[in-house]
């Protein structure tokens, strides 16, 4: 019947204006995209995460800091300390666990990740690494003027522009002060203060107390910005010897 054949046609109708919607792929994919904001976070969160774990992990190996990469076939972790060989561990044993240890901890695939060790340019203008072997010889039971001002003479002698030592907690007695150690130039403020100021802060924890440390190094300029930042202080003035012509005087009289 006519009747009939309009019935059969209405659902093939249906069923062809359902079928390209069908396919939710892409709503799924926009699903899984993070915004611009939560994407930050979670890096953020990630580096905070690493820099603590390997800052604890590698104390004795003269951490200095952790740059991490982000390829589109895998992560790279580049790790600086002053003792390479001690980080990598007998034919790379230590390495390996370091990188088995990251990837269970944040739910990565295997081979996705690879860390590497890198060393510390120098170590003297690296203020993490100077806190810590502060912190090693107030650990030792050195005197506390005396291992600051080895550790402040050894910074100067390697072209630092300035160095402050900051100490606090339990010194001597039961009363906590605070003692400073300064040698050389320091910026305190301004957008130079961020560039050319390394600081670092640790904390020993010894029988009577606490102990807080902080490392600021003040680093020398350079233009092939290996040991110091390659752009020069604002307030710098270079006067150079060139020969100034002054309008007032002809090149006849010469």
């Amino acid at each position: 019947s006519p009747t009939g054949s309009s019935d059969n046609k209405n659902p093939v109708m249906a069923s062809t204006s359902i079928t390209p919607k069908a396919p939710s792929r892409p709503r799924k994919e926009k699903q899984i995209q993070v915004s611009k904001k939560r994407k930050f976070v979670a890096d953020g969160i990630f580096y905070a995460e690493l820099n603590e774990f390997l800052q604890r992990e590698l104390a004795e190996e003269g951490y200095s800091g952790v740059n991490v990469r982000v390829t589109p076939s895998r992560i790279e972790i580049i790790v600086l300390a002053t003792r390479t060989k001690m980080v990598l561990g007998e034919k790379g044993r230590r390495l390996r666990e370091l990188t088995s240890v990251v990837q269970k901890r944040f739910n990565l695939k295997d081979g996705s990740i690879e860390i590497f060790a890198d060393r510390v340019v120098n170590r003297a203008l690296c203020a993490v690494a100077q806190a810590e072997s502060l912190r090693y010889k107030l650990l030792a039971g050195i005197a506390v003027r005396r291992a600051c001002y080895g550790v402040l003479k050894f910074i100067m002698d390697s072209t630092a522009r300035g160095v402050e030592l900051t100490i606090s907690g339990k010194l001597r007695g039961q009363r906590a002060k605070s003692m400073k150690f300064r040698d050389g130039y320091m910026i305190k403020s301004g957008q130079p203060s961020k560039d050319y100021v390394d600081t670092a802060i640790r904390h020993v924890l010894l029988r009577q107390g606490v102990i807080g440390i902080k490392v600021a190094i003040m680093l020398p300029f350079d233009p092939t910005g290996k040991t110091g930042p390659s752009k020069p202080l604002p307030d710098n003035i270079v006067i150079k010897e060139e020969d100034i012509f002054l309008p007032g005087k002809s090149f006849k009289d010469e």
